[in-house]
């Protein structure tokens, strides 16, 4: 069947111009990652894995919070669900994540499944990173669409080259952080790339790039699966705020700040030298 698992260990054919593209603007785009089929038989399982955790089924869109309106969040679901954590697992996506940072593996930070509602708000301006207590920004997300993803239904959209700009990284997701970036981000002449994703096409972007996604006017949930790529020894610093020591206690238990950031919930998804062993 072609939605077998060997699928996600197969290597995707990534350039060394896609490598450049990826550190120069902060993100990239790459299209027939995943199949259809794959997708699908993914995507199924997924959705009913949020629809039965759904924190928010009961609150009514008007009585939500921005963050609230934005998407469903439902985190690490590969602790959950075998299948599920063959998806998250994937060589082959991580093998993308490690080349395009330029590093030797990568482990997982968290996966998480972000569902936008249909009626569902927009995402604020934002940098992942804010909430991560990492020692280098070599960080990155895949987002992956388990649907094509017209603009009506609000994909990514990013801020281009932003990863080496720093105002702003004190800013949580919230109305303060869309205002604010959404003018100095303006002033500052950064790029805003906003495009409809393709059935398949999934992106990367480190953890320093600002993004934002529109809000979802179709009747459909636009539903996404996210994986967070660390790089191999990256390491724990002193947590700066509270939505980092949040973190450090959920994703990075019993660790001190100068540990490496490899606990049971971080395994190893790709090292160059698996593939110099095959």
């Amino acid at each position: 069947m072609t939605h077998s698992f060997d699928l996600l260990d197969t290597p995707y054919a990534l350039t060394r111009e896609h490598g450049a593209f990826f550190r120069e603007h902060g993100y990239i785009k790459l299209k027939d990652v995943l199949s259809p089929d794959v997708l699908q038989h993914y995507a199924s399982l997924i959705t009913e894995e949020v629809l039965a955790r759904n924190p928010l089924k009961d609150k009514p869109m008007s009585e939500r919070t921005t963050y609230e309106k934005a998407f469903l969040q439902i985190i690490n679901l590969w602790r959950v669900h075998t299948v599920v954590r063959r998806f998250v697992f994937s060589a082959r996506l991580a093998r993308i994540a490690t080349h395009l940072m330029g590093v030797q593996g990568v482990r997982l930070y968290h996966d998480q499944a972000l569902y936008k509602e249909p009626g569902g708000g927009f995402t604020p301006w934002h940098a992942d990173q804010y909430y991560w207590p990492l020692s280098t920004p070599h960080t990155c997300t895949v987002w992956i669409p388990l649907q094509a993803t017209p603009l009506e239904m609000g994909p990514l959209s990013f801020s281009v080259g932003s990863h080496h700009f720093e105002h702003g990284r004190n800013l949580a997701i919230s109305d303060e952080s869309e205002a604010t970036l959404q003018q100095t981000l303006a002033d500052q002449n950064f790029e805003h790339v906003t495009e409809p994703f393709d059935l398949g096409e999934v992106s990367f972007h480190s953890g320093w790039t600002f993004h934002r996604a529109g809000p979802n006017t179709t009747a459909q949930p636009r539903a996404v699966m996210t994986i967070i790529y660390m790089a191999d020894g990256i390491r724990l610093i002193e947590p700066q705020r509270s939505e980092q020591h949040n973190d450090a206690a959920a994703f990075l238990p019993g660790l001190r700040p100068g540990d490496k950031a490899a606990t049971p919930l971080n395994p190893l998804l790709y090292h160059e030298d698996w593939e110099q062993k095959k």
